[in-house]
């Protein structure tokens, strides 16, 4: 199943598949940061109204806005 980064809930697992970011320079830093192509993630909270959201990913914190997640293509993985 293909979707993005934030259509997951709380406790999902997933890996990354693509950037979908139009600022390149903001790509480049998401890629430095671990969010690579076949990164393993885990969806550890979620703001109360959506924005951001944080995953764990290579083994520490990421948050992320939600017009940022939206620019990430992922394949969920099951629980």
């Amino acid at each position: 199943m293909s979707a993005t980064l934030s259509e997951m809930n709380v406790g999902d697992h997933g890996r990354i598949v693509r950037l979908e970011i139009g600022n390149q320079s903001y790509k480049q830093q998401l890629l430095a940061m671990g969010l690579t192509r076949g990164a393993e993630f885990t969806i550890m909270r979620v703001a109360p109204f959506g924005d951001p959201v944080e995953i764990k990913v290579r083994g520490y914190a990421l948050s992320l806005r939600r017009s940022d997640a939206l620019g990430v293509q992922i394949e969920a993985c099951a629980s």
